[in-house]
């Protein structure tokens, strides 16, 4: 006879005197031998199944999708010629690829504020709602292993979902990611949040936030409400403050502000954050100035006044891209870590 139990790796098995019974308990023996889920780790994946099911399932969908679109894409890019001929003079030919990009960024930026809600908020406020929570506090698994189980099974699903659509993502956009004008800005959301570590980092905080708003409220659809805002707010606040993630690089000129190659040349990438005159005293003034002048004349007389040189000009390179991501998703991923902290600091609210 042999013993089962769910997620062992052996079992006891008795003598057999023929060759029927000893083939079917070597069948059983490495049947059981399959690794499967077992004790808290199983029932948080069968309590959660359609969800993670459902998030694992679009993720591949969406890969495929993507795969297909960079084919697509690259099969343009051979017969149009480039990278020898600019995008800019592509004209509508290059158009139903951009609408791809931002079809898609838009889904991918809209990630953390779905599974926030839909993850997060409901992931331990319907125990508490319904009392599933007080019934698991009484066996004999302990509150700190059943939040951890919690945590750890959907962190691992939004980091391999999310982990896996920013590096196809990522590289479907590689082919034209210089062409700023053309496609995105590499500043901009739609490449920022959806590339790199920032998507993983973004929706982790956002779900384990939502799971710390349900824990507060105890209500799932209260919860689900809050996090929806909070979850949008996160999303304006980390775009206002994207930019200054970057050391911003200054360039100055002193050839006067008017006639041709006057204005600093800056690279086919940079991310231009503002323009002023420069003085002779290295004082800056407003691009405005002078700008009531009638004639050209006259406004030179304007800027000969005001003592006016040259141009300053602030940017961003593409090349601190990959730089400013990894600082960012490393605050984001201490605020999570944060959250988590509260979440174990305040387990005994978890009945």
């Amino acid at each position: 006879m042999s013993t089962f139990t769910r997620g062992s790796t052996s079992t006891s098995t008795g003598s057999t005197s023929d060759g029927k019974n000893g083939t079917m308990n070597a069948t059983t023996t490495e049947t059981n031998r399959r690794p499967r889920l077992s004790g808290m780790t199983w029932l948080v994946w069968r309590q959660h199944r359609a969800a993670f099911w459902t998030i694992l399932a679009a993720t591949a969908l969406s890969v495929a999708w993507i795969v297909y679109q960079r084919g697509q894409l690259v099969d343009f890019l051979d017969g149009y010629g480039y990278p020898g001929k600019s995008l800019d003079e592509a004209g509508g030919r290059f158009q139903q690829y951009n609408d791809a990009f931002s079809f898609v960024s838009t889904g991918l930026q809209a990630i953390p504020i779905l599974l926030g809600v839909f993850l997060g908020a409901p992931l331990i406020a319907g125990d508490l709602e319904n009392g599933t929570a007080k019934l698991v506090a009484a066996q004999s698994m302990s509150r700190t292993r059943w939040l951890a189980t919690k945590l750890a099974l959907a962190g691992l699903v939004v980091v391999v979902s999310t982990g896996v659509l920013s590096a196809v993502f990522g590289w479907w956009w590689n082919p034209v990611k210089s062409e700023a004008t053309a496609v995105m800005d590499w500043t901009s959301g739609a490449a920022f949040n959806t590339t790199g570590p920032v998507p993983v980092a973004l929706t982790l905080f956002s779900v384990f936030g939502g799971v710390a708003i349900g824990v507060v409220l105890r209500r799932t659809l209260a919860a689900m409400v809050v996090t929806f805002g909070f979850t949008v707010v996160l999303q304006l606040v980390w775009g206002y403050f994207l930019l200054s993630l970057g050391n911003v690089v200054t360039v100055t000129t002193n050839k006067g502000v008017t006639g041709e190659n006057v204005y600093p040349s800056l690279p086919h990438d940079a991310h231009e954050i503002d323009q002023s005159y420069v003085t002779g005293s290295g004082d800056l003034v407003s691009w405005g100035t002078c700008s009531e002048s009638q004639t050209d004349a006259a406004r030179q007389v304007c800027l000969d006044k005001a003592d006016v040189v040259g141009w300053s000009v602030q940017y961003l390179p593409m090349s601190q891209m990959n730089a400013m991501q990894w600082f960012g998703a490393s605050i984001l991923f201490a605020l999570t870590a944060g959250v988590v902290a509260f979440l174990f600091l305040g387990r005994k609210r978890l009945v």
